[in-house]
């Protein structure tokens, strides 16, 4: 990934983003159900490495699965390329987890960049205290095995209702996680930098008293030339 494309995307919030997005027509592209199993304060930037989860059939998921050097979620852990996003369809279900923490901590200890699941995480007090960024949709202790077969590795999926393609452009912050298509992900990162200085300086015109109107939309002149002088002063 271009790391001057994840430096940007590191500075701006998953809500701009959204809207950027929206300008373009994709309006779900937010992972409904997801949160922060600890905020982090920092964005989670990367390109999606996916797995897909199937439901269990007993015959196929018992615990001598773990053996299998194969086996789907073990190999996701030890493949995901530093620098990206272990993104998980896990069905909605959080019933059982999609991971615990060893898994999360070998892939921090491998450099991935985060890690995100429609699904739960057991051991979610433990993933929380690690560096790692880390999403889900609630604690969930029994093993994945219980409900779900890991299958695919590196195939489009769905998690929490959006279409996630390997490679696509995968943002977390403390609120939630979005999928920026990979195609235009240098456009949308532009546009949310540009959004974001700009809502920065609404902030403090709101808080010296300004009326949002004419101001956020932007759409009396005089703002214009209070923001170029506001970029100037403040070197944005």
């Amino acid at each position: 990934m271009n790391e001057i494309l994840r430096e940007k995307l590191a500075t701006v919030s998953v809500a701009t983003l959204a809207t950027a997005l929206f300008k373009r027509g994709l309006r779900n592209q937010v992972i409904q159900g997801v949160h922060p199993v600890r905020a982090k304060g920092r964005n989670m930037v990367g390109p999606a490495f996916t797995l897909r989860y199937i439901p269990a059939r007993e015959d196929r998921n018992q615990l001598a699965e773990f053996r299998n050097p194969e086996h789907p979620q073990r190999v996701a852990v030890e493949t995901c390329p530093p620098g990206h996003v272990l993104v998980m369809d896990s069905r909605k279900d959080p019933r059982a987890a999609s991971a615990g923490d060893i898994l999360v901590t070998r892939l921090m200890v491998r450099g991935v960049a985060g890690v995100v699941t429609d699904g739960g995480f057991r051991d979610a007090a433990t993933i929380g205290t690690l560096d790692i960024p880390a999403y889900h949709s609630r604690p969930s202790s029994p093993t994945n095995l219980t409900l779900h077969e890991a299958l695919d590795l590196n195939m489009p999926i769905g998690c929490g209702d959006v279409a996630v393609f390997p490679g696509d452009i995968v943002v977390g912050d403390d609120d939630c996680v979005i999928v920026i298509p990979q195609a235009i992900a240098e456009e949308v990162a532009d546009e949310a930098v540009e959004m974001t200085a700009y809502e920065d300086f609404v902030v403090e015109q709101v808080k010296a008293g300004t009326p949002i109107i004419g101001l956020y939309p932007r759409t009396q002149e005089r703002f214009t030339a209070e923001f170029a002088a506001w970029r100037q002063r403040e070197k944005r």
